[in-house]
């Protein structure tokens, strides 16, 4: 015996509904003091860091850093020099305090091979 085409459908939903588990139903929910591991309130570090961009033009080097968030940075701009009797140089530390932009500025005799920043957390 065959059934309908316009049945079948509505017996192949009805049986994957009733295969479904029965999660509808309410449950209440009773606290136990007890956390998951993956959920923990000290878990995840303190966004900290100034999001910092550098211009090269010829050996001149231009960098601007903004820190967006609360803690202050101490940010140092690094410039390494292309040319092996050309001196290399590391900026102070310049203290970006939160909603600040910094602009630091360093320069090569010659070319300028690579630049980059360093990071590091202001003392309370």
């Amino acid at each position: 015996m065959r059934i309908s085409r316009s049945i079948a459908p509505a017996v192949v939903a009805l049986a994957l509904v009733l295969t479904l588990p029965s999660e509808s139903a309410p449950h209440t929910r009773v606290e136990t003091g007890e956390r998951h591991a993956r959920v923990g309130t000290d878990d995840k570090p303190d966004p900290f860091g100034a999001a910092c961009r550098s211009t090269v033009t010829g050996s001149q080097v231009i960098a601007h850093c903004f820190n967006p968030y609360a803690a202050v940075d101490r940010v140092r701009l690094h410039i390494e020099c292309a040319r092996w009797w050309d001196i290399d140089s590391d900026s102070a530390s310049v203290a970006t305090g939160p909603a600040r932009t910094v602009r630091l500025t360093g320069r090569c005799w010659k070319e300028v091979r690579s630049v980059w920043f360093s990071h590091q957390r202001a003392a309370d």
